[in-house]
């Protein structure tokens, strides 16, 4: 196998190349660059800077490099931006990977594991969401998700898996760490680091200390089941979708006393509004990958946030 890795100098796609290397999988990377490091890419990794959504330039990557895989995780995952670009994200997470599939059929690529995201939920009827509970998602971003997975499963021939991420948290080497500045863990990093407060958005919510729950996985994890789905859409036909997340839920709270215990410095917040239309809780029920792909989270929340803290100061040495 031969894996084109979209989106490979990314946070989460640089995990998962680091895997499948280890694992001895050849891999080429296409990236724009538009949020990825080039600092991430390995030495001698092919890497391309490109678009995945040209068709010209996927074509010739998959022919050039003889691709046998495709791990699809290019795409644009902002929430609040996503209300002010709805065309655009239909265009970055929708019309990339109907021409990533397009170019697949005419180079003969029958396999692909594609980067969705618990977005697709909404809001959940119940705190703990497996696989088949409504998908109704309630921005463009996670509607664009959805598309896209039904893009996928419209493709005749594809062997594919989608892994419905849930919060991506941590770093498995200092170099691939979250250098984004919005996610949670890295905004609470930073408030330890230098003192200034992060707002808590939602501190009244129904849930036993006000604030959200999320599923924090360790993106060590994330990248072990992108291997454990690349082996299954290999050696037989697939077309499941999988959560992949822990099954356990922390708090916006939580999180932040995980990190003042990692550094032993105070993390201060304020109180903020909630955002509109954010659930309470969300928390992946994995009962179907650890069945099906016998996969399963094996990082704590303090494992995350250690790996996250040791990544962030070694970055600042």
């Amino acid at each position: 196998m031969t894996w084109l890795v979209t989106g490979g100098a990314g946070y989460i796609g640089a995990h998962v190349t680091a895997a499948l290397l280890a694992a001895g999988e050849p891999v080429v990377i296409l990236d724009d660059l538009s949020t990825g490091d080039a600092r991430r890419v390995p030495p001698g990794v092919p890497f391309l800077i490109g678009d995945a959504g040209d068709p010209a330039t996927i074509r010739d990557t998959l022919h050039r490099h003889r691709v046998t895989g495709v791990m699809h995780l290019a795409g644009s995952k902002s929430v609040p931006e996503s209300f002010h670009k709805p065309q655009w994200y239909h265009r970055q997470n929708v019309t990339v990977v109907e021409n990533v599939l397009d170019a697949m059929a005419e180079a003969g690529v029958t396999r692909l594991v594609f980067s969705s995201s618990a977005a697709v939920y909404g809001l959940p009827a119940s705190p703990t969401v497996a696989e088949d509970a409504p998908a109704r998602p309630i921005n463009p971003y996670g509607q664009s998700k959805l598309d896209a997975e039904h893009a996928v499963a419209d493709s005749p021939g594809v062997s594919w898996i989608a892994l419905r991420y849930f919060n991506a948290v941590g770093a498995a080497a200092a170099h691939l760490g979250d250098h984004g500045t919005t996610n949670l863990l890295p905004r609470v990093l930073r408030a330890a680091r230098t003192g200034e407060p992060l707002t808590v958005t939602g501190t009244g919510l129904p849930t036993p200390d006000g604030t959200a729950i999320r599923d924090y996985v360790h993106v060590a994890d994330i990248a072990a089941a992108h291997l454990a789905a690349g082996a299954a859409v290999t050696t037989g036909r697939r077309a499941r979708v999988y959560n992949a997340g822990t099954g356990t839920g922390h708090s916006v709270l939580d999180v932040i006393h995980a990190v003042e215990r990692t550094t032993g410095t105070p993390a201060p917040w304020t109180p903020g509004p909630p955002r509109p239309g954010d659930p309470a809780a969300v928390v992946a029920d994995v009962t179907r990958i650890g069945s099906e792909l016998g996969w399963r989270a094996r990082h704590t929340l303090d494992d995350a946030v250690r790996s996250a803290w040791l990544g962030a100061a070694a970055n600042a040495a």
